[in-house]
Protein backbone atom coordinates (compact mmCIF):
# COMPACT_ATOMS: atom_id res chain seq x y z
CA UNK A 1 0.00 0.00 0.00
CA UNK A 2 1.71 4.04 -0.95
CA UNK A 3 2.70 5.66 1.93
CA UNK A 4 0.15 8.14 1.67
CA UNK A 5 -2.52 5.83 1.77
CA UNK A 6 -4.31 4.89 5.16
CA UNK A 7 -4.17 1.51 6.38
CA UNK A 8 -7.06 0.01 7.63
CA UNK A 9 -5.63 -0.25 11.31
CA UNK A 10 -5.51 3.72 11.12
CA UNK A 11 -8.78 4.00 9.28
CA UNK A 12 -10.91 2.08 11.89
CA UNK A 13 -9.01 2.80 14.74
CA UNK A 14 -11.38 5.35 16.37
CA UNK A 15 -13.97 2.02 16.48
CA UNK A 16 -11.33 -0.57 17.74
CA UNK A 17 -10.53 1.92 20.62
CA UNK A 18 -14.28 2.69 21.63
CA UNK A 19 -15.05 -1.19 20.98
CA UNK A 20 -12.12 -2.48 23.51
CA UNK A 21 -13.95 -0.73 26.20
CA UNK A 22 -17.24 -3.14 25.75
CA UNK A 23 -17.16 -7.11 26.48
CA UNK A 24 -18.95 -9.38 23.69
CA UNK A 25 -21.15 -10.08 26.59
CA UNK A 26 -22.87 -6.47 26.43
CA UNK A 27 -22.59 -6.39 22.83
CA UNK A 28 -24.39 -9.68 22.30
CA UNK A 29 -27.18 -8.38 24.21
CA UNK A 30 -28.53 -5.44 22.04
CA UNK A 31 -31.17 -7.56 19.48
CA UNK A 32 -30.74 -4.56 17.24
CA UNK A 33 -26.89 -5.49 16.79
CA UNK A 34 -27.73 -8.85 16.34
CA UNK A 35 -30.36 -8.25 13.97
CA UNK A 36 -27.72 -6.61 11.46
CA UNK A 37 -25.08 -9.05 11.90
CA UNK A 38 -27.11 -11.96 11.30
CA UNK A 39 -28.26 -12.86 7.74
CA UNK A 40 -29.09 -15.69 5.39
CA UNK A 41 -28.77 -17.25 1.50
CA UNK A 42 -30.66 -20.07 0.60
CA UNK A 43 -29.57 -22.82 3.11
CA UNK A 44 -26.75 -20.98 4.78
CA UNK A 45 -27.07 -18.67 7.94
CA UNK A 46 -23.93 -16.49 8.83
CA UNK A 47 -24.29 -15.39 12.13
CA UNK A 48 -22.16 -12.79 13.02
CA UNK A 49 -23.03 -11.90 16.40
CA UNK A 50 -20.31 -13.00 18.23
CA UNK A 51 -17.47 -11.01 16.50
CA UNK A 52 -16.23 -8.10 17.96
CA UNK A 53 -17.99 -5.37 15.86
CA UNK A 54 -20.83 -3.73 16.80
CA UNK A 55 -23.09 -1.34 14.52
CA UNK A 56 -21.01 1.80 13.68
CA UNK A 57 -18.09 -0.16 13.41
CA UNK A 58 -19.56 -2.58 10.68
CA UNK A 59 -21.06 0.56 8.93
CA UNK A 60 -17.36 2.32 8.80
CA UNK A 61 -16.33 -0.77 7.07
CA UNK A 62 -18.96 -0.93 4.90
CA UNK A 63 -18.40 2.56 3.65
CA UNK A 64 -14.78 1.80 3.02
CA UNK A 65 -15.84 -1.43 0.82
CA UNK A 66 -18.34 0.85 -1.25
CA UNK A 67 -15.55 3.64 -1.74
CA UNK A 68 -13.46 0.96 -3.52
CA UNK A 69 -15.75 -0.14 -6.13
CA UNK A 70 -16.24 -3.58 -5.21
CA UNK A 71 -19.61 -4.11 -7.58
CA UNK A 72 -17.26 -2.81 -10.70
CA UNK A 73 -14.60 -5.20 -9.63
CA UNK A 74 -17.04 -7.97 -9.11
CA UNK A 75 -19.11 -7.45 -12.44
CA UNK A 76 -15.57 -7.34 -14.11
CA UNK A 77 -14.52 -10.88 -12.96
CA UNK A 78 -17.94 -11.88 -14.03
CA UNK A 79 -17.63 -11.13 -17.33
CA UNK A 80 -14.45 -12.45 -17.73
CA UNK A 81 -12.10 -9.14 -17.88
CA UNK A 82 -8.31 -10.37 -17.53
CA UNK A 83 -8.34 -9.37 -13.71
CA UNK A 84 -5.47 -11.89 -13.29
CA UNK A 85 -3.10 -9.02 -14.49
CA UNK A 86 0.28 -10.73 -13.46
CA UNK A 87 -0.64 -13.90 -16.51
CA UNK A 88 -2.86 -11.82 -18.13
CA UNK A 89 -6.23 -14.32 -17.60
CA UNK A 90 -9.79 -14.07 -17.52
CA UNK A 91 -11.02 -15.35 -13.68
CA UNK A 92 -14.05 -17.57 -14.84
CA UNK A 93 -14.85 -19.99 -12.61
CA UNK A 94 -17.99 -18.46 -11.81
CA UNK A 95 -18.91 -19.17 -15.44
CA UNK A 96 -18.40 -23.26 -14.63
CA UNK A 97 -21.77 -23.12 -12.93
CA UNK A 98 -23.26 -20.42 -14.60
CA UNK A 99 -25.96 -22.37 -16.06
CA UNK A 100 -27.64 -23.23 -12.33
CA UNK A 101 -27.61 -19.42 -12.45
CA UNK A 102 -31.04 -17.04 -12.21
CA UNK A 103 -28.94 -14.11 -13.70
CA UNK A 104 -27.63 -13.83 -17.04
CA UNK A 105 -24.26 -14.20 -17.07
CA UNK A 106 -21.58 -11.78 -19.18
CA UNK A 107 -19.64 -14.26 -19.09
CA UNK A 108 -18.05 -14.93 -22.93
CA UNK A 109 -20.31 -16.79 -25.25
CA UNK A 110 -17.30 -18.85 -26.20
CA UNK A 111 -16.48 -19.82 -22.89
CA UNK A 112 -19.72 -20.55 -22.03
CA UNK A 113 -20.11 -23.01 -25.19
CA UNK A 114 -16.75 -24.93 -24.00
CA UNK A 115 -17.97 -25.13 -20.36
CA UNK A 116 -21.47 -26.71 -21.59
CA UNK A 117 -20.02 -29.13 -23.78
CA UNK A 118 -17.73 -30.39 -21.40
CA UNK A 119 -20.43 -30.85 -18.84
CA UNK A 120 -22.25 -32.96 -21.51
CA UNK A 121 -18.98 -34.95 -22.26
CA UNK A 122 -18.98 -35.54 -18.40
CA UNK A 123 -22.65 -36.49 -18.26
CA UNK A 124 -22.27 -38.95 -21.24
CA UNK A 125 -19.06 -40.88 -19.06
CA UNK A 126 -20.58 -40.80 -15.64
CA UNK A 127 -24.08 -41.98 -16.70
CA UNK A 128 -22.45 -45.05 -18.68
CA UNK A 129 -19.99 -45.98 -15.86
CA UNK A 130 -23.37 -45.87 -13.61
CA UNK A 131 -24.99 -47.55 -16.21
CA UNK A 132 -22.58 -50.58 -16.62
CA UNK A 133 -21.83 -49.45 -20.34
CA UNK A 134 -18.32 -47.79 -19.83
CA UNK A 135 -16.82 -50.26 -22.39
CA UNK A 136 -18.88 -48.53 -25.65
CA UNK A 137 -16.85 -45.62 -24.29
CA UNK A 138 -13.07 -47.82 -24.80
CA UNK A 139 -13.36 -47.92 -20.96
CA UNK A 140 -12.65 -51.22 -18.68
CA UNK A 141 -15.41 -53.95 -18.97
CA UNK A 142 -16.11 -53.71 -14.84
CA UNK A 143 -15.09 -50.42 -13.12
CA UNK A 144 -15.15 -50.72 -9.35
CA UNK A 145 -12.45 -48.07 -8.02
CA UNK A 146 -12.06 -44.80 -9.23
CA UNK A 147 -8.30 -43.24 -7.93
CA UNK A 148 -8.08 -39.24 -8.93
CA UNK A 149 -4.34 -38.43 -9.16
CA UNK A 150 -3.74 -34.49 -8.51
CA UNK A 151 -2.32 -32.54 -6.09
CA UNK A 152 -3.03 -28.91 -4.98
CA UNK A 153 -6.52 -27.65 -6.21
CA UNK A 154 -5.95 -30.93 -8.43
CA UNK A 155 -6.91 -32.96 -5.48
CA UNK A 156 -8.61 -30.94 -2.17
CA UNK A 157 -12.09 -29.83 -3.89
CA UNK A 158 -12.77 -33.06 -5.28
CA UNK A 159 -11.18 -34.61 -2.18
CA UNK A 160 -13.78 -32.40 0.38
CA UNK A 161 -16.78 -32.66 -2.13
CA UNK A 162 -16.56 -36.15 -1.83
CA UNK A 163 -15.98 -37.06 1.56
CA UNK A 164 -18.75 -34.18 2.21
CA UNK A 165 -21.30 -35.48 -0.08
CA UNK A 166 -20.99 -39.76 1.11
CA UNK A 167 -24.67 -40.05 1.78
CA UNK A 168 -24.97 -39.21 -1.92
CA UNK A 169 -22.86 -41.51 -3.51
CA UNK A 170 -23.76 -44.28 -5.81
CA UNK A 171 -22.87 -47.82 -4.79
CA UNK A 172 -21.32 -48.61 -8.19
CA UNK A 173 -17.94 -47.25 -7.67
CA UNK A 174 -15.51 -46.56 -4.90
CA UNK A 175 -13.17 -43.04 -4.68
CA UNK A 176 -9.89 -42.99 -3.72
CA UNK A 177 -7.50 -39.89 -3.76
CA UNK A 178 -3.73 -39.95 -4.31
CA UNK A 179 -1.97 -37.12 -4.04
CA UNK A 180 1.24 -36.71 -1.82
CA UNK A 181 4.56 -38.24 -3.47
CA UNK A 182 5.13 -40.62 -0.71
CA UNK A 183 5.17 -43.76 -2.01
CA UNK A 184 3.83 -45.66 0.92
CA UNK A 185 0.19 -44.44 0.13
CA UNK A 186 0.36 -45.46 -3.57
CA UNK A 187 2.15 -48.81 -2.01
CA UNK A 188 -0.39 -49.10 0.36
CA UNK A 189 -3.56 -48.77 -2.74
CA UNK A 190 -2.49 -50.92 -4.75
CA UNK A 191 -1.97 -53.67 -2.47
CA UNK A 192 -6.34 -52.96 -2.14
CA UNK A 193 -7.20 -52.35 -5.14
CA UNK A 194 -7.74 -54.92 -8.34
CA UNK A 195 -5.85 -53.23 -11.29
CA UNK A 196 -8.28 -54.47 -14.17
CA UNK A 197 -11.79 -53.00 -12.26
CA UNK A 198 -9.59 -49.30 -11.20
CA UNK A 199 -10.20 -46.52 -13.58
CA UNK A 200 -7.29 -43.46 -12.88
CA UNK A 201 -8.49 -39.73 -13.39
CA UNK A 202 -4.64 -37.98 -13.91
CA UNK A 203 -5.39 -34.63 -12.93
CA UNK A 204 -2.47 -31.56 -13.79
CA UNK A 205 -3.58 -28.42 -16.02
CA UNK A 206 0.69 -28.79 -17.44
CA UNK A 207 0.37 -32.33 -16.98
CA UNK A 208 4.22 -32.25 -15.74
CA UNK A 209 3.33 -31.77 -12.19
CA UNK A 210 6.18 -34.22 -10.22
CA UNK A 211 3.44 -35.78 -7.59
CA UNK A 212 0.86 -36.33 -10.00
CA UNK A 213 3.00 -38.32 -12.62
CA UNK A 214 4.94 -39.96 -10.02
CA UNK A 215 2.26 -41.58 -8.99
CA UNK A 216 0.60 -42.37 -12.20
CA UNK A 217 3.80 -43.66 -13.37
CA UNK A 218 3.34 -46.27 -10.11
CA UNK A 219 -0.12 -46.92 -11.46
CA UNK A 220 0.24 -47.27 -14.77
CA UNK A 221 3.22 -50.16 -13.99
CA UNK A 222 0.25 -52.18 -11.54
CA UNK A 223 -1.89 -51.73 -14.50
CA UNK A 224 0.39 -52.97 -17.23
CA UNK A 225 1.24 -56.31 -14.96
CA UNK A 226 -2.04 -56.83 -14.99
CA UNK A 227 -2.51 -56.59 -18.99
CA UNK A 228 0.62 -58.33 -19.47
CA UNK A 229 1.92 -55.22 -20.67
CA UNK A 230 -0.93 -54.66 -23.53
CA UNK A 231 -0.32 -50.86 -23.99
CA UNK A 232 -4.01 -50.31 -25.47
CA UNK A 233 -5.16 -51.95 -22.66
CA UNK A 234 -3.67 -50.25 -19.91
CA UNK A 235 -4.85 -46.97 -21.53
CA UNK A 236 -8.55 -47.99 -21.19
CA UNK A 237 -7.84 -47.36 -17.37
CA UNK A 238 -7.20 -43.74 -17.61
CA UNK A 239 -8.66 -40.71 -17.70
CA UNK A 240 -7.30 -37.15 -17.88
CA UNK A 241 -7.87 -33.57 -17.10
CA UNK A 242 -5.48 -31.21 -18.46
CA UNK A 243 -4.82 -28.21 -20.54
CA UNK A 244 -2.04 -30.03 -21.74
CA UNK A 245 -3.85 -32.01 -24.48
CA UNK A 246 -0.77 -33.71 -26.22
CA UNK A 247 1.95 -34.19 -23.37
CA UNK A 248 -1.49 -36.42 -21.83
CA UNK A 249 -1.68 -38.05 -24.94
CA UNK A 250 2.09 -38.74 -25.56
CA UNK A 251 1.76 -40.08 -21.76
CA UNK A 252 -0.81 -42.51 -22.60
CA UNK A 253 -3.99 -40.79 -22.30
CA UNK A 254 -6.44 -42.06 -25.35
CA UNK A 255 -7.43 -38.20 -26.74
CA UNK A 256 -11.22 -39.05 -26.52
CA UNK A 257 -10.30 -39.74 -22.53
CA UNK A 258 -8.68 -36.63 -22.30
CA UNK A 259 -11.08 -33.40 -20.58
CA UNK A 260 -10.47 -29.74 -20.78
CA UNK A 261 -8.73 -27.22 -18.50
CA UNK A 262 -8.50 -23.41 -19.15
CA UNK A 263 -6.49 -20.76 -18.38
CA UNK A 264 -9.50 -18.70 -17.10
CA UNK A 265 -9.80 -21.08 -14.45
CA UNK A 266 -7.14 -21.10 -11.15
CA UNK A 267 -6.50 -25.00 -9.84
CA UNK A 268 -8.15 -24.13 -6.40
CA UNK A 269 -10.94 -22.73 -7.95
CA UNK A 270 -11.47 -25.92 -10.52
CA UNK A 271 -14.06 -28.22 -8.59
CA UNK A 272 -16.58 -26.97 -10.39
CA UNK A 273 -14.80 -27.80 -13.93
CA UNK A 274 -13.80 -30.89 -15.34
CA UNK A 275 -11.63 -31.38 -12.14
CA UNK A 276 -14.72 -32.59 -10.22
CA UNK A 277 -14.80 -35.96 -12.75
CA UNK A 278 -13.87 -37.96 -9.31
CA UNK A 279 -16.74 -36.19 -8.01
CA UNK A 280 -19.09 -36.59 -10.82
CA UNK A 281 -18.60 -40.20 -11.16
CA UNK A 282 -19.17 -40.59 -7.35
CA UNK A 283 -22.28 -38.57 -6.83
CA UNK A 284 -23.89 -39.11 -10.17
CA UNK A 285 -24.09 -36.11 -12.70
CA UNK A 286 -27.69 -35.27 -11.38
CA UNK A 287 -25.52 -34.81 -8.01
CA UNK A 288 -22.50 -32.82 -9.58
CA UNK A 289 -24.83 -30.61 -11.59
CA UNK A 290 -26.75 -29.76 -8.11
CA UNK A 291 -23.63 -28.57 -6.74
CA UNK A 292 -23.18 -26.54 -9.49
CA UNK A 293 -26.38 -24.92 -9.08
CA UNK A 294 -26.07 -24.31 -5.06
CA UNK A 295 -22.57 -22.26 -6.42
CA UNK A 296 -24.20 -20.45 -8.79
CA UNK A 297 -27.27 -19.47 -6.37
CA UNK A 298 -24.55 -18.07 -4.71
CA UNK A 299 -22.89 -16.14 -7.44
CA UNK A 300 -26.64 -14.84 -7.64
CA UNK A 301 -26.87 -13.76 -4.08
CA UNK A 302 -23.31 -12.26 -4.04
CA UNK A 303 -23.95 -10.00 -7.47
CA UNK A 304 -27.46 -9.01 -6.12
CA UNK A 305 -27.25 -8.51 -2.43
CA UNK A 306 -26.12 -5.44 -0.81
CA UNK A 307 -22.99 -5.70 1.21
CA UNK A 308 -25.22 -5.29 4.37
CA UNK A 309 -27.07 -8.55 3.75
CA UNK A 310 -24.28 -9.88 1.59
CA UNK A 311 -23.05 -13.02 3.06
CA UNK A 312 -19.37 -12.60 1.12
CA UNK A 313 -19.15 -9.03 1.77
CA UNK A 314 -19.85 -9.48 5.48
CA UNK A 315 -17.23 -12.17 5.92
CA UNK A 316 -14.01 -10.41 3.83
CA UNK A 317 -15.25 -7.43 6.22
CA UNK A 318 -15.34 -9.32 9.12
CA UNK A 319 -11.49 -10.69 8.33
CA UNK A 320 -10.21 -7.06 7.67
CA UNK A 321 -11.61 -5.98 11.17
CA UNK A 322 -9.89 -9.03 12.79
CA UNK A 323 -6.75 -9.40 10.97
CA UNK A 324 -6.01 -5.68 10.29
CA UNK A 325 -7.51 -3.67 13.29
CA UNK A 326 -7.51 -5.98 15.93
CA UNK A 327 -4.23 -7.70 14.81
CA UNK A 328 -4.82 -11.36 15.19
CA UNK A 329 -2.60 -13.74 12.93
CA UNK A 330 -4.63 -16.95 12.42
CA UNK A 331 -8.42 -18.06 12.34
CA UNK A 332 -9.12 -21.39 12.63
CA UNK A 333 -12.18 -23.01 10.66
CA UNK A 334 -14.03 -25.77 12.84
CA UNK A 335 -16.51 -27.66 11.23
CA UNK A 336 -18.72 -29.51 13.60
CA UNK A 337 -19.33 -32.39 10.87
CA UNK A 338 -16.82 -35.44 10.44
CA UNK A 339 -17.86 -35.10 6.92
CA UNK A 340 -16.83 -31.45 6.59
CA UNK A 341 -13.48 -33.09 7.80
CA UNK A 342 -11.37 -32.23 4.74
CA UNK A 343 -12.70 -28.54 4.72
CA UNK A 344 -9.84 -26.51 6.86
CA UNK A 345 -7.44 -28.13 4.42
CA UNK A 346 -9.56 -27.04 1.35
CA UNK A 347 -9.71 -23.43 2.67
CA UNK A 348 -6.20 -23.44 3.73
CA UNK A 349 -5.23 -23.27 -0.26
CA UNK A 350 -8.12 -21.28 -1.41
CA UNK A 351 -6.91 -18.52 1.27
CA UNK A 352 -3.44 -19.00 1.96
CA UNK A 353 -2.45 -19.53 -1.62
CA UNK A 354 -4.71 -16.55 -3.12
CA UNK A 355 -3.88 -14.06 -0.36
CA UNK A 356 -0.19 -14.85 0.92
CA UNK A 357 0.65 -12.09 -1.11
CA UNK A 358 2.86 -8.93 -0.04
CA UNK A 359 3.21 -7.21 -3.38
CA UNK A 360 0.74 -5.35 -5.38
CA UNK A 361 0.33 -6.27 -8.85
CA UNK A 362 2.22 -2.97 -9.49
CA UNK A 363 5.49 -4.01 -7.36
CA UNK A 364 4.94 -2.04 -4.55
CA UNK A 365 4.47 -3.30 -0.85
CA UNK A 366 1.20 -3.95 0.22
CA UNK A 367 1.57 -2.29 3.52
CA UNK A 368 -0.41 -4.11 6.08
CA UNK A 369 -0.89 -7.34 6.99
CA UNK A 370 -3.11 -9.49 4.60
CA UNK A 371 -4.35 -13.50 4.89
CA UNK A 372 -3.91 -14.93 8.43
CA UNK A 373 -2.80 -18.38 9.03
CA UNK A 374 -5.78 -21.10 8.61
CA UNK A 375 -5.95 -23.40 10.37
CA UNK A 376 -8.46 -26.26 12.24
CA UNK A 377 -9.90 -29.61 12.52
CA UNK A 378 -13.05 -31.23 13.31
CA UNK A 379 -15.29 -30.25 16.28
CA UNK A 380 -15.84 -32.10 19.24
CA UNK A 381 -12.62 -33.67 18.65
CA UNK A 382 -10.85 -29.74 18.34
CA UNK A 383 -12.36 -29.50 21.57
CA UNK A 384 -10.20 -32.10 23.39
CA UNK A 385 -6.70 -30.95 21.30
CA UNK A 386 -6.51 -27.46 21.42
CA UNK A 387 -9.55 -25.02 22.62
CA UNK A 388 -8.06 -25.01 25.74
CA UNK A 389 -5.51 -22.34 24.28
CA UNK A 390 -8.41 -20.61 22.33
CA UNK A 391 -10.00 -20.07 25.51
CA UNK A 392 -7.55 -19.42 28.33
CA UNK A 393 -4.58 -18.98 26.14
CA UNK A 394 -2.70 -15.40 25.84
CA UNK A 395 -3.62 -15.41 21.67
CA UNK A 396 -6.93 -14.24 20.52
CA UNK A 397 -7.40 -16.86 17.37
CA UNK A 398 -11.53 -16.10 15.76
CA UNK A 399 -13.26 -19.39 14.56
CA UNK A 400 -15.82 -20.16 12.00
CA UNK A 401 -17.47 -22.91 13.32
CA UNK A 402 -19.75 -24.20 11.10
CA UNK A 403 -22.71 -27.03 11.58
CA UNK A 404 -25.80 -29.02 10.00
CA UNK A 405 -29.03 -28.66 11.12
CA UNK A 406 -30.55 -31.27 9.56
CA UNK A 407 -28.12 -34.29 10.01
CA UNK A 408 -27.99 -37.00 6.73
CA UNK A 409 -28.44 -40.27 9.82
CA UNK A 410 -31.13 -40.97 11.76
CA UNK A 411 -29.23 -40.40 15.30
CA UNK A 412 -30.87 -37.51 16.63
CA UNK A 413 -29.14 -37.64 19.80
CA UNK A 414 -25.75 -37.66 18.92
CA UNK A 415 -26.22 -34.67 16.65
CA UNK A 416 -28.29 -32.60 18.94
CA UNK A 417 -25.08 -33.30 21.55
CA UNK A 418 -23.01 -32.09 18.15
CA UNK A 419 -24.96 -28.87 17.72
CA UNK A 420 -25.07 -28.07 21.59
CA UNK A 421 -21.77 -28.38 21.79
CA UNK A 422 -21.25 -26.17 18.32
CA UNK A 423 -23.19 -23.07 20.41
CA UNK A 424 -22.09 -23.81 23.83
CA UNK A 425 -18.01 -23.04 22.65
CA UNK A 426 -19.42 -20.14 20.38
CA UNK A 427 -21.14 -18.43 23.69
CA UNK A 428 -18.27 -19.42 26.16
CA UNK A 429 -15.58 -17.82 24.08
CA UNK A 430 -17.30 -14.68 23.83
CA UNK A 431 -18.88 -14.20 27.08
CA UNK A 432 -15.95 -16.11 29.11
CA UNK A 433 -16.63 -16.34 33.11
CA UNK A 434 -15.50 -13.33 35.34
CA UNK A 435 -13.00 -14.35 38.47
CA UNK A 436 -16.34 -13.43 40.38
CA UNK A 437 -18.63 -16.14 39.05
CA UNK A 438 -15.65 -18.70 39.00
CA UNK A 439 -14.91 -17.66 43.32
CA UNK A 440 -18.48 -18.45 43.51
CA UNK A 441 -17.92 -21.66 42.00
CA UNK A 442 -15.16 -22.51 44.83
CA UNK A 443 -15.65 -20.03 47.31
CA UNK A 444 -12.68 -21.20 49.73
CA UNK A 445 -10.00 -21.42 47.18
CA UNK A 446 -9.15 -17.71 45.53
CA UNK A 447 -6.33 -19.00 43.14
CA UNK A 448 -8.09 -22.30 41.67
CA UNK A 449 -10.84 -19.09 41.17
CA UNK A 450 -8.26 -17.79 38.99
CA UNK A 451 -7.11 -20.61 37.26
CA UNK A 452 -10.77 -20.87 36.34
CA UNK A 453 -11.58 -17.83 35.11
CA UNK A 454 -12.30 -17.21 31.36
CA UNK A 455 -11.48 -13.83 29.61
CA UNK A 456 -14.47 -14.07 26.77
CA UNK A 457 -14.48 -11.51 24.35
CA UNK A 458 -13.60 -14.14 22.17
CA UNK A 459 -14.56 -13.43 18.34
CA UNK A 460 -16.44 -16.39 16.35
CA UNK A 461 -18.43 -16.59 13.49
CA UNK A 462 -21.55 -19.12 13.16
CA UNK A 463 -22.39 -21.14 9.77
CA UNK A 464 -25.15 -23.36 9.75
CA UNK A 465 -26.19 -25.11 6.76
CA UNK A 466 -29.95 -26.20 6.63
CA UNK A 467 -28.70 -30.10 5.36
CA UNK A 468 -25.34 -30.94 3.88
CA UNK A 469 -26.49 -31.22 0.33
CA UNK A 470 -25.11 -31.19 -3.70
CA UNK A 471 -26.30 -27.57 -3.29
CA UNK A 472 -25.59 -26.46 0.27
CA UNK A 473 -21.95 -27.51 -0.37
CA UNK A 474 -21.79 -25.64 -3.56
CA UNK A 475 -23.17 -22.75 -2.22
CA UNK A 476 -20.86 -22.71 0.83
CA UNK A 477 -17.52 -23.04 -1.43
CA UNK A 478 -18.68 -20.25 -3.31
CA UNK A 479 -19.50 -18.31 -0.07
CA UNK A 480 -15.83 -18.85 0.75
CA UNK A 481 -14.77 -17.71 -3.19
CA UNK A 482 -16.19 -14.82 -3.39
CA UNK A 483 -15.13 -13.40 0.58
CA UNK A 484 -11.24 -14.42 -1.26
CA UNK A 485 -11.96 -12.14 -4.04
CA UNK A 486 -12.83 -9.38 -2.40
CA UNK A 487 -10.22 -9.78 0.25
CA UNK A 488 -8.11 -9.35 -2.76
CA UNK A 489 -9.82 -6.11 -4.07
CA UNK A 490 -9.95 -4.64 -0.51
CA UNK A 491 -5.99 -5.62 0.08
CA UNK A 492 -4.93 -4.29 -3.16
CA UNK A 493 -3.49 -7.63 -4.09
CA UNK A 494 -3.52 -10.64 -6.99
CA UNK A 495 -5.97 -13.73 -5.42
CA UNK A 496 -5.49 -15.41 -9.09
CA UNK A 497 -1.75 -16.09 -9.13
CA UNK A 498 0.71 -18.33 -6.83
CA UNK A 499 4.38 -17.37 -7.57
CA UNK A 500 5.31 -18.11 -4.52
CA UNK A 501 4.59 -22.03 -5.11
CA UNK A 502 7.51 -21.93 -7.70
CA UNK A 503 10.64 -21.28 -5.87
CA UNK A 504 10.34 -24.88 -3.91
CA UNK A 505 9.57 -26.24 -6.61
CA UNK A 506 12.32 -25.04 -9.22
CA UNK A 507 15.25 -25.79 -6.25
CA UNK A 508 13.09 -29.29 -5.85
CA UNK A 509 14.69 -30.09 -9.17
CA UNK A 510 18.05 -29.05 -8.82
CA UNK A 511 18.19 -31.11 -5.33
CA UNK A 512 16.91 -34.17 -7.07
CA UNK A 513 20.20 -35.40 -8.70
CA UNK A 514 22.24 -34.54 -6.12
CA UNK A 515 20.36 -37.14 -4.00
CA UNK A 516 20.64 -39.49 -6.85
CA UNK A 517 24.37 -39.32 -7.27
CA UNK A 518 23.84 -37.36 -10.54
CA UNK A 519 26.23 -34.76 -9.80
CA UNK A 520 28.09 -33.82 -12.48
CA UNK A 521 24.91 -31.61 -13.99
CA UNK A 522 23.89 -30.27 -10.73
CA UNK A 523 24.23 -26.53 -10.35
CA UNK A 524 25.76 -25.18 -6.59
CA UNK A 525 23.31 -25.79 -3.60
CA UNK A 526 23.77 -23.60 -0.09
CA UNK A 527 25.98 -25.58 2.34
CA UNK A 528 23.14 -26.28 4.60
CA UNK A 529 21.20 -28.03 1.75
CA UNK A 530 24.29 -29.87 0.52
CA UNK A 531 24.69 -31.46 4.22
CA UNK A 532 21.46 -32.47 4.76
CA UNK A 533 21.76 -34.60 1.68
CA UNK A 534 25.17 -35.89 2.74
CA UNK A 535 23.44 -37.23 5.49
CA UNK A 536 20.83 -38.46 4.07
CA UNK A 537 23.29 -40.20 1.37
CA UNK A 538 25.36 -41.38 3.72
CA UNK A 539 22.52 -43.38 6.10
CA UNK A 540 20.61 -44.29 3.07
CA UNK A 541 20.80 -48.71 3.17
Amino acid sequence: MPANVPTYASLFADHARRLSQSHLRTLIADPARGARLRHRAGPLLLDLSRQKLDVPALDALGAQLDASGWQAARDAMFAGDPINTSEGRAVLHTALRAGGSSLPSPAPSEAQREIEATLARMGELVDAVHDGRQEALGLPGTVTDIVNIGIGGSDLGPRLAVAALAPFRTPKVRSHFLTNVDGQAAYDLINRLDPRTTLVVMVSKTFTTQETLLNGNVLRGWISEACNGDERAVARHFLAVSANTEVAGSWGVPLRQIFPMWDFVGGRYSLWSAVGLSLALAIGMQGFRAVLAGGAHMDDHFRSAPWQQNLPALLALTEIWNRDVLGYPTRAVVPYADLLGDLPSYLQQLEMESLGKSVTPQGAPVGQPTVPVVWGSVGTNAQHAYFQALHQGTEVVPLDLIGIVNPAHPLHGNHDALLSNLLAQAAALALGKTFDEALAESPADRTLAAQRTFPGDRPSSVLLLDALTPESLGALIALYEHKVFLLGHLWGINAFDQWGVELGKSIARQILPALRGESSDVPPLDAATSASIGAIRERRS
